[in-house]
């Protein structure tokens, strides 16, 4: 899938910004030689998109969305099953190394045996990075399957923004030197933890994101209070959609005139309108 148009990344200190925003959450040590973006952020250097469809260099099949993918998926960091424990975590950055919040990642995998459950919802589930970039999932390692070496596929959309389709890789794989769609750049960091592992990858979206304001001053304790926004008024584009409103897979809404259809359960933010993200509303 295409991404936006390239945006040049603006003038801000990355340095300073980004010390802050990640100071709380170390950097583990780990095995693998793949850097993490969040490494070029601390030394303020520009980071490139991860690989996506529609990028020059070959990079599309490395990022095909292949047969196994389902819509409607749950909401959930967690997937639960039988199988060697695998932890991901990292950071989704813009290409102005601003860390993005909202940002929709949709994952899917095989199971331990490298089958794909395509009745149901057996190791997919959707989530949203948090105020400050940072997504965490909670499965098994995949099985292999022929023709392929081991592999998590995800999708990612930034608020108002194309979707971006990729997968990501385990280092020391024997099938990754005859994997035809094998990408070293998606190589994740992974080590042993216990019985399990633990791996890291940032992704980096073809986005300039934007880094969060100040806190204003605090009133004075006699200041009046501002009025809230009442939580019912109908959306910008008019119709039942609502901000804050937690919405299953099926349901229907109205938008700007039209009818919508959700695909996957979510709850609704501003931002993420039935138009603008297919990912979530089809509209019928």
């Amino acid at each position: 899938m295409a991404a936006d148009s390239a945006n040049e990344p603006e003038g801000i200190s990355r340095k300073s910004f980004m010390k802050a925003a990640l100071v709380a959450a170390p950097i583990p040590l780990l095995l693998g030689a793949t850097p993490l973006a969040r490494a070029a952020v601390e030394k303020g250097e520009p980071l490139e998109p991860t690989p996506f469809c529609g990028d020059s260099g070959g990079n599309t099949p490395a990022q095909m969305e292949g047969p196994y993918f389902k819509p409607s998926s749950p909401l959930r960091s967690t997937l639960p099953g039988s199988g060697t424990l695998l932890t991901v975590s990292g950071y989704v950055f813009g290409v102005n190394c601003v860390p993005l919040a909202n940002v929709l990642l949709d994952f899917w995998q095989a199971d331990a045996y490298g089958n794909y459950d395509m009745q149901g919802y057996t190791f997919r589930g959707h989530q949203f990075t948090d105020s400050q970039g940072r997504y965490k999932l909670t499965t098994i390692v995949p099985g292999l399957y022929p023709g392929r070496t081991r592999h998590l596929h995800v999708k990612l959309q930034a608020p108002n923004k194309p979707i971006l389709t990729t997968q990501t890789y385990f280092p020391g794989e024997p099938r990754n030197n005859t994997d035809s769609l094998y990408d070293s750049r998606l190589l994740m960091n992974v080590r042993a933890n216990g019985s399990g592992r633990e791996a890291t990858f940032d992704f980096v979206l073809n986005v300039v994101g934007t880094p969060p304001t100040s806190p204003g001053p605090t009133p004075p304790p006699n200041s009046p209070s501002p009025t809230p926004t009442p939580p019912n008024s109908p959306p910008p584009g008019g119709g039942t959609w609502q901000a804050g409103t937690t919405y299953q897979a099926g349901a229907t809404v109205t938008y700007g005139g039209s009818t919508y259809r959700c695909i996957q359960g979510h709850t609704a933010l501003v931002g993420w309108e039935p138009p603008i993200v297919p990912a979530l509303w089809q509209r019928i």
